[in-house]
């Protein structure tokens, strides 16, 4: 795959380089916001890994700014900023996945496997439950008569829950069919489930997800518990 790394410092840089090439991929390294957005611009990449705290333009601008021109390219950001609140952002301008520094080269890996192993299912079949729609082509959630855009992970883990209506998904089965085994873990979780939640159910609208506590999430309509 060809990726390309955002990251200001030459030395860490230098390593997501050396462990993503020793993957077998192609990386091109940007080191300010400019260069990412004009890199990130062209044809053939497979997928970014953002830092957010780069140099003239940053992580979350250049998120926004591709998302804006519509280009779809993967995500992930990289960051030592590791308040929910920058998770929230990064997920709502359009990131694919989050892993705050530092981190393990091996879990990154991971994280690049489940980001890039997710295409959309050409004319798979429309998957349903009450007013919510799936659309396997494009990653999006349709209620109503409102869009929502996916990221993959989240559009993995409402794929689980939409083939399992009004049962009980373990937190377990998501990471897995979210992340793969080992890539992720209930912190993670939580954060996608409530980006995923608030893409899903608006205000005046009836709640469909719902938190099984200490167990997982149910899918099914009702007051949430």
């Amino acid at each position: 795959m060809r990726i390309l790394v955002a990251e200001d410092k030459p030395a860490t840089a230098a390593l997501l380089q050396c462990a993503l090439e020793g993957e077998g991929h192609h990386v091109t390294v940007a080191y300010d916001g400019t260069q990412t957005l004009a890199l990130a611009r062209t044809s053939g990449l497979h997928l970014i890994l953002l830092d957010i705290m780069l140099p003239v333009l940053d992580g979350f601008t250049v998120l926004r700014q591709l998302r804006e021109a519509g280009r779809r390219t993967p995500v992930i950001i990289l960051t030592a900023r590791d308040a929910k609140s920058d998770v929230i952002r990064g997920l709502d301008e359009g990131a694919d996945d989050y892993l705050t520094k530092p981190f393990e080269l091996d879990l990154l890996l991971a994280r690049v496997r489940a980001v890039t192993r997710r295409s959309p299912i050409p004319d798979g079949p429309e998957l349903r439950f009450l007013d919510l729609r799936l659309d396997s082509n494009n990653y999006e959630l349709h209620r109503g008569d409102r869009t929502e855009s996916l990221t993959r992970i989240e559009y993995a883990l409402l794929e689980t829950l939409i083939r399992r209506p009004g049962t009980v998904t373990r937190r377990e089965t998501l990471i897995e069919n979210g992340w793969g085994p080992g890539a992720a873990d209930p912190a993670s979780l939580y954060v996608f489930i409530r980006s995923l939640r608030a893409k899903i159910t608006h205000p005046g609208e009836t709640e469909l997800l719902h938190t099984v506590r200490g167990v997982g999430y149910s899918l099914r309509p009702g007051d949430t518990s």
